[in-house]
C-alpha cells in the first residue's frame, strides 16, 4: 500500500508541475482591436453630414469590431453642438481643416463598441476648449474613456493593471509630445512601475501618399515637425511600452515586431466622412487585432482585417484585401530589420526568436 501510495505521490506531482508550468493561453492574454482615424462628420467650415443622420455608419463593419478586452480608435475634432466659431474662420489657407461632430453621434461610437478614444491629436482643439470640454463630457457619459496626455486610460483585465497613454506632436495637458523622447520615455516609464502593460498611441509623421513609407528621422509636413515615428516608437518600447498604436498619416504604414512588441507605424483611415482625400491608398485601412501576452506584453498574435472607404468614407469589409496588401509590400521594402512578415490573409507573423528564447528582446537591452 505504502509502495502504491509512493508511486500515485510521484505520477500525480508531474501531472501537477506541468499544468502549473503551463501557459494558461487562451486566458492569460490581453485581447486589443485598434483602428485608425475617425472622423463621423461635420458641421464645422465645409461641413457635411452622413445620410440617415449617420445611423448606419458601422453597420457593415460593426463584427469586426467586437471580442476584444480594449476596443481603441483615434477621434479627429470634438463631439460638439455649439456654433462657436473655429480655427480656420479667420483662415484662407485650402490647407486648413476643422472637423465639429454632432454630440448624438458619440451613441454610435459607443453602439460600435470603442471602450477608448485619442484625443491626442491635431483636431482636438479645432473648437477650442469648449469643445474639447464637451467631448470629455460626452465620452464620459457613454463610459468611454479618453486618452491623451494627462488623460490616462486605465483597464483592469484578467486580474492585470493595464495603462495607455496618448502622445503627438503637438503639447498640450491633454497629449504629451513626442517630441520629446526623454520625457516620453519618462512618463512610460514610470506608468509601468505602476501597471502590468502600457499601450502607447501616437499621433504623428506626414500624410498623405506620399508618406506611406515610415522614415527614421524627423518627418515635416505643413511646415510642421511631425516627429520620428520610429525613433519614438522603439524608446517607449525600451521604456516599459508593451504595444505601439500609430495614426495621423491618414494612410497605412509598416509595422514592425520590436524587442518582442508590436508597433503599429499607421493604422490609415477608418471613418473619415466628407472631408478626406479617399483616392488610392487613402481609400483603404485596416482594422488590428492582437493578442498579448499579459505576462511580458510579447506579441502572442496579430490580424489585420482589411477594410474600404465607400460612399464618402464609410467602412466596409474589403474582399480585395487591397490594404493587407499595402501593408504588406510597405512592411516588406521598408528597408529596416522590422521582424516581421504579412500573410495573404492579413496575419502578422514574427520573423524573430520569441522574447522568452533571447536575453535581447528585454526592453531597454
Amino acid at each position: 500500500m505504502l509502495k502504491f501510495n509512493k508511486t500515485f505521490f510521484l505520477i500525480f506531482s508531474v501531472l501537477i508541475s506541468g499544468v502549473i508550468g503551463q501557459k494558461t493561453y487562451p486566458g492569460d492574454y490581453l485581447s486589443v482591436v485598434a483602428v485608425g482615424d475617425i472622423m463621423m462628420g461635420s458641421t464645422g467650415s465645409r461641413g457635411i453630414l452622413p445620410p440617415d443622420d449617420g445611423q448606419n455608419l458601422f453597420q457593415d463593419i460593426n463584427p469586426s469590431l467586437r471580442g476584444g478586452d480594449i476596443t481603441f480608435g483615434n477621434l479627429e475634432g470634438p463631439l460638439f453642438d455649439q456654433d462657436d466659431l473655429g480655427k480656420c474662420w479667420e483662415s484662407n489657407s485650402p490647407w486648413c481643416f476643422e472637423f465639429k461632430t454632432p454630440v448624438r453621434y458619440g451613441q454610435y461610437l459607443k453602439q460600435a463598441g470603442f471602450t477608448v478614444l485619442n484625443i491626442a491629436n491635431n483636431h482636438t482643439f479645432d473648437f477650442g476648449m469648449e469643445g474639447l470640454k464637451s467631448t470629455l463630457e460626452v465620452l464620459d457619459f457613454l463610459k468611454i474613456k479618453p486618452l491623451g496626455g494627462k488623460a490616462i486610460a486605465e483597464f483592469s483585465v484578467k486580474g492585470r493593471e493595464i495603462a495607455l497613454v496618448g502622445f503627438s506632436f503637438l503639447s498640450s495637458p491633454y497629449s504629451f509630445s513626442m517630441l520629446d523622447i526623454s520625457q516620453a520615455k519618462e512618463i512610460v516609464g514610470k506608468l509601468k512601475e505602476a501597471h502590468d502593460l502600457v499601450i502607447v498611441s501616437f499621433h504623428g509623421g506626414a500624410e498623405g501618399i506620399n508618406a506611406l513609407q515610415v522614415v527614421n528621422e524627423n518627418e515635416i509636413f505643413l511646415e510642421e515637425d511631425r516627429g520620428n515615428a520610429i525613433l519614438f516608437s522603439r524608446s517607449v518600447i525600451d521604456a516599459g511600452a508593451d504595444l505601439v498604436l500609430g495614426h495621423g498619416p491618414h494612410v497605412v504604414r509598416a509595422v514592425e515586431v520590436y524587442k518582442g512588441k508590436l508597433i503599429a507605424y499607421s493604422l490609415g483611415n477608418f471613418l473619415t466622412y466628407g472631408l478626406f482625400n479617399l483616392k488610392g491608398p487613402n481609400g483603404v485601412g485596416v482594422i488590428l487585432n492582437v493578442k498579448l501576452d499579459l505576462e511580458n506584453g510579447e506579441l502572442l498574435e496579430g490580424r489585420l482585417i482589411p477594410i474600404k472607404l465607400i460612399n464618402g468614407g464609410i467602412p466596409e469589409p474589403d474582399s480585395y484585401k487591397e490594404g493587407i496588401l499595402l501593408l504588406k509590400s510597405l512592411t516588406q521594402k521598408n528597408g529596416h530589420p522590422f521582424n516581421v512578415r504579412i500573410s495573404d490573409d492579413g496575419k502578422i507573423i514574427r520573423t524573430e526568436t520569441p522574447c522568452n528564447k533571447v536575453q535581447s528582446c528585454r526592453a531597454g537591452s
